[in-house]
């Protein structure tokens, strides 16, 4: 078969849309949902056994903390990261999660979205995306923190030093932010029930997360990580935008356009 007779060579060809919502031995987004709920359940289990970690914080004048193992090894911190220079925490702490809700709307939300983002980056760019979403919500957290925005009183200023963040939402808002930028007509079902495009979805999720962190609200710092998240994404999709661009060339047929 000629080049000429290769699909992508046609003038008519259309590059077919990913698919939202998926699942696939082979899909990055598989693993992670997989590597999350067995590391919950792991923990959970490990805890209930006994094994816990001690996160000593005498020297600083604070009472020792216990929790799960996999989460004092893994949570982030603007102490144990920062200060203990830990840095692995930037990525580990994005497959901890603190109890059954916070990891059942976490995967179902990266199952319906991830595989369409997936599918647009490829997989190993949307590895790299991802987990950079969630490096930008730790460093956002960090920021915001350090700013007062999480609170600027002495206790809530010592609070937030050491306050664990866990969760897979970073990444999950840049992964929201990314399928609103490829798709932003598109509908989804919130609760099953209520149809919303994913630019209307998206720009809703945004405006809790900033009055949040604006009012201090509950799980403010949760939602400092939100934004970091979907900032670093938005700032990747631009990035990808130029990829697709760059590979459309090679392949001498315009960029797809969604």
């Amino acid at each position: 078969m000629g080049l000429e007779d290769r699909e992508y060579y046609r003038l008519d060809y259309q590059p077919r849309r990913p698919a939202v919502g998926g699942w696939s031995v082979s899909s990055v987004t598989t693993w992670i949902i997989v590597i999350n709920v067995l590391v919950f359940f792991a923990d959970a289990l490990l805890f209930r056994r006994g094994i816990v970690y001690v996160l000593d914080l005498r020297s600083v004048g604070v009472r020792p903390v216990v929790m799960p193992p996999l989460e004092g090894l893994g949570h982030f911190s603007a102490y144990t990261a920062i200060d203990r220079h830990q840095l692995w925490r930037f990525i580990t702490f994005q497959f901890l999660h603190a109890n059954l809700t916070h990891l059942l709307f976490n995967m179902i939300a990266l199952y319906f979205f991830g595989p369409l983002i997936e599918a647009y980056l490829g997989r190993l760019r949307y590895l790299a995306f991802y987990l950079l979403c969630g490096v930008g919500g730790a460093a956002s957290y960090l920021v915001l923190w350090r700013l007062g925005w999480l609170g600027t009183g002495r206790y809530q200023m010592l609070v937030g030093r050491f306050l664990p963040l866990v969760g897979a939402s970073a990444g999950i808002y840049g992964t929201l932010i990314a399928s609103a930028i490829v798709l932003p007509n598109a509908t989804a079902l919130v609760y099953g029930i209520i149809p919303v495009k994913l630019k209307t979805l998206a720009f809703i999720m945004i405006a809790i997360a900033m009055y949040m962190v604006w009012t201090n609200g509950r799980n403010a710092g949760g939602e400092a990580a939100h934004l970091g998240g979907a900032v670093v994404g938005v700032f990747l999709m631009r990035l990808g935008w130029l990829w697709r661009r760059v590979t459309a060339a090679r392949h001498r047929v315009p960029a797809s356009r969604f």
